[in-house]
């Protein structure tokens, strides 16, 4: 049995360009798939929030139009219940490295407001990526990426290819033209070989033990890549 260690974003918003909060969290399919995968496979989950503070799901991952309709939405929303780890967070200052066998990111557009500035989860990521530990980060989760410096000062992901959420899906989504910045741009800017698959579709990028998936669909896809990579 592995410990796999969620860590999920504590904001329940999004602040877009012209100061609004956008009512945000994390994305219920992106918690659910992987959860649902790793347990399955008899595995111990732990989720960790900045502060420890109870996350919050984006309602709008609980809508029938993103779930396939009302049925989908219902069996998402009764797997989400399921997961009692989300009520119950560590601190995300209090975790060791040493306690995991690998790390994993779920997204929504929470991590664009908190991750993405947040050192001591930039720290970990760091470390998790020089471990050789498997890494996942899904859709907005890369943001997280963006707060993890080298003792150079440098990003550690500058070179790795991976993926994220897309300036074509944010655009479509209807937010990309309201947003202080685009997550697919400012990875490109720390020296990331930027993987853009179709819009929407499921696509996983693997580069040694860094596995990223673009968006919603590519939850379950990148859980079984870490599952493979965890042997």
């Amino acid at each position: 049995m592995a410990n796999i260690l969620f860590v999920v974003t504590g904001a329940d918003f999004w602040t877009l360009a012209d100061g609004t909060k956008h009512p945000s969290g994390f994305w219920a399919e992106e918690v659910v798939s992987p959860y649902e995968a790793f347990t399955a496979a008899g595995h111990r989950i732990v989720v960790a929030t900045p502060g420890g503070v109870v996350p919050t799901v984006d309602r709008a991952s609980l809508d029938p139009t993103v779930n396939g309709g009302q049925d989908g939405a219902d069996k998402v929303a009764r797997a989400l219940e399921a997961v009692t780890e989300l009520q119950q967070p560590a601190k995300l200052e209090d975790v060791d490295l040493a306690d995991y066998d690998a790390v994993f990111y779920p997204g929504g557009h929470g991590p664009m407001e908190d991750l993405a500035v947040d050192t001591r989860s930039g720290d970990l990521l760091t470390a998790a990526l020089a471990s050789g530990k498997p890494l996942g980060v899904v859709c907005h989760g890369p943001a997280a990426l963006l707060a993890a410096r080298g003792s150079d000062g440098t990003s550690p992901f500058a070179g790795y290819k991976l993926t994220g959420f897309t300036n074509a899906e944010e655009t479509q989504a209807g937010l990309a033209d309201r947003a202080k910045w685009l997550l697919q741009d400012r990875l490109v800017e720390l020296g990331a070989d930027f993987q853009e698959g179709e819009p929407w579709a499921p696509h996983v990028v693997v580069d040694r033990n860094l596995v990223t998936g673009q968006n919603p669909a590519s939850s379950a896809p990148l859980a079984a890549k870490v599952l493979k990579a965890l042997g």
